[in-house]
């Protein structure tokens, strides 16, 4: 793969054999990220799990503290009550199967979707339209749920949901370059002590095989998957 020259300038600043701490990997983030806009920083964990496993599946939800530095749209599939609430919560899109409806025609202009339980009836329609983008409710994920105003709350405060793709790993943001490293390191750990604290009992041998942080633009930064989380973290 051919790579342009500002990103052949950053990866001559990161040793690919060395596995850092994470704060100097966050460090490294930072230098490296040349683009002329806010990159995302996104972290990338490798799991010793099998996903084609029932018992063996990781997935799950973490409150960033630091947000994501995104503005995150939420779509609320809720009637009555529910739905005032979600609206008083300052969802963006309420509505029933109307909404169902809307999307069915193609319409896909939100990051979070949130569903009251009576809804998944309507709402499971979607499956093959939403699954794929990562955006079907799920009540691992607290998108299912009869308290829809705390979990838009949640989602517009930096909620995001983490799961293993068919690699065994899992991509997630953490914010934004701008956030600088200690914010940046916060939001890591959460993230990292959510996806320990998930793991499968079936899990055996080592758990996190790898673990890499990198900007939108920019090379990936190898971290000491020993020392991840913020029991481990004494950088």
């Amino acid at each position: 793969m051919k790579h342009g020259k500002k990103y052949v300038e950053s990866a001559k600043l990161v040793d690919r054999a060395n596995l850092y701490t994470t704060k100097e990997a966050l460090d490294l983030v930072a230098q490296t990220s040349k683009a002329k806009f806010d990159e995302t920083v996104e972290v990338h964990i490798r799991l010793g799990v099998d996903s084609r496993h029932a018992d063996q599946q990781v997935r799950g939800a973490v409150v960033l503290p630091n947000g994501t530095g995104k503005d995150v749209r939420v779509a609320v599939f809720a009637k009555g009550d529910l739905a005032k609430a979600a609206q008083e919560a300052g969802a963006d899109f309420v509505g029933d199967a109307d909404l169902v409806t809307k999307i069915q025609g193609g319409w896909m202009d939100f990051d979070v979707a949130i569903a009251s339980p009576d809804m998944m009836g309507f709402v499971g329609r979607l499956g093959k339209v939403l699954g794929p983008r990562g955006l079907m409710p799920s009540p691992k994920a607290g998108t299912v749920t009869m308290d829809v105003a705390k979990a838009v709350t949640e989602a517009k405060a930096g909620k995001i949901e983490y799961r293993l793709d068919k690699s065994n790993i899992i991509h997630c943001p953490i914010g934004k370059v701008s956030f600088g490293t200690e914010k940046l390191m916060e939001n890591f750990n959460a993230l990292l002590d959510a996806v320990i604290k998930a793991k499968p009992e079936a899990a055996k041998g080592q758990y996190i095989k790898s673990c890499a942080v990198a900007s939108t633009m920019g090379p990936g930064v190898r971290i000491n998957p020993a020392k991840v989380g913020s029991a481990a973290s004494v950088d």
